[in-house]
């Protein structure tokens, strides 16, 4: 669109003879007629942008509403408790009230995202690594990370005859998926010790993304040597398959938390509906309140997680394995935003995405106002 001309009201309000309204004599037709015109170019006025576009159109493009309806994704693993606990126990469909709940379950997080990309899910839980791919291929567009669920829960897990990182040359391993958390990990940890991923060197190995499922079976048949793994496939292979933990990435971090887990949205999303993102957050930090009260009653736990995971497709687990695999995780809300910068560089090295600045990446307005209402008891489970 060009420069807009200054618009004469006396030529807009011309009758058919091209005289000016103001040379004949007004009638109150006319004088309506004259202030609609007025009306409506004071609100071009308003709307125009020097660019040509809609300031008003663009202004409304983004008020805020509660949405009719939340598509949330989220996988069938222990590090996905507080998501599990959460539908199992209906507590996001409590706080979210008339929004209504639809569910997914994805076997990784770049699936996930991929699925908020294309505009089919509006929020979804997935490991930091696959949103901050997302993050910095979209310059920062695409999604937001509102909060954490949960921190550690990850191993290497490797067949008996691996005794030690030396033992690797030439082996097959084993991640969820190309890019994903684990994905990342595993690539960082093998560069860190002299090891090159899909070469031909002495120091040589292969990565095979697959299901968590496969891998277990995969290492069952021997086709397999080890995998980088969430909880509960990790301690399913060493008490099932006779692996053992070759690494415990808690170790690789200080204090031994890394956020393993987290809650993203969808940008434009949470720019039109924050109210339901919080309400969304705040069943959220239910679900985290609900493990935590129940850390002495690992049977009951149990039970809920068990019924989560079938829901998702999973097979229920023994209580023992279940039990011990909730020994490595920390249910949190924290996002635990520190920890972003060595991810990406990571996945930067590791070559599964691009670096770009993280800020605005983690949008914990939400968890401001959730948690001091958390910490007096409103909204307890």
């Amino acid at each position: 669109m060009g420069r807009q001309q200054p618009l004469d009201l006396a030529t807009v309000t011309a009758g058919r003879g091209g005289r000016p309204a103001a040379a004949r004599r007004p009638g109150w037709p006319l004088v309506l007629t004259a202030l609609a015109l007025l009306t409506a170019l004071t609100a071009a006025a308003t709307w125009l942008r020097a660019d040509g576009t809609f300031a008003a159109w663009e202004q409304a493009a983004v008020e805020t509403s509660d949405a009719g309806a939340l598509r949330l994704g989220y996988f069938g693993n222990l590090t996905h408790g507080p998501a599990l606990v959460g539908i199992e126990e209906g507590l996001f469909a409590q706080e979210l009230g008339g929004t209504e709940l639809s569910t997914q379950v994805f076997g990784s997080g770049p699936t996930a995202v991929e699925a908020m990309n294309a505009g089919t899910l509006d929020a979804a839980f997935v490991g930091p690594s696959p949103a901050i791919n997302s993050y910095a291929q979209s310059g920062g567009e695409s999604l937001a990370i509102v909060a954490g669920a949960a921190s550690g829960g990850a191993q290497f897990v490797v067949t008996g005859d691996v005794t030690g990182a030396d033992d690797l040359a030439g082996s097959t391993l084993a991640t969820p998926e190309f890019g994903g958390t684990q994905d990342v990990a595993l690539r960082t940890w093998l560069a860190g010790q002299g090891y090159e991923v899909d070469g031909d060197g002495e120091r040589s190995v292969a990565i095979t993304p697959m299901p968590n499922g496969q891998a277990l079976q995969m290492l069952r048949q021997g086709q397999i040597d080890g995998g980088w793994l969430p909880q509960p496939w990790a301690t399913r292979a060493v008490q099932e398959e006779g692996a053992r933990v070759l690494v415990d990435e808690r170790d690789l971090w200080a204090a031994g938390r890394f956020p393993t887990t987290v809650l993203v949205v969808r940008r434009d999303y949470l720019e039109r509906h924050p109210q339901t993102v919080e309400r969304l957050v705040r069943g959220l930090q239910r679900s985290v309140d609900w493990l935590e009260a129940r850390e002495d009653d690992p049977v009951e736990v149990a039970g809920t997680l068990n019924a989560g995971l079938v829901r998702a497709g999973t097979e229920a687990l023994p209580q023992t394995t279940l039990i011990d695999a909730l020994d490595a995780l920390e249910w949190t809300v924290d996002p635990l935003p520190a920890a972003y910068p060595a991810l990406l560089a990571d996945g930067v090295a590791a070559g599964t995405t691009q670096d770009a600045s993280l800020e605005g990446l983690v949008d914990e307005r939400f968890l401001a106002r959730v948690r001091p209402s958390a910490a007096a008891g409103e909204g307890a489970p």
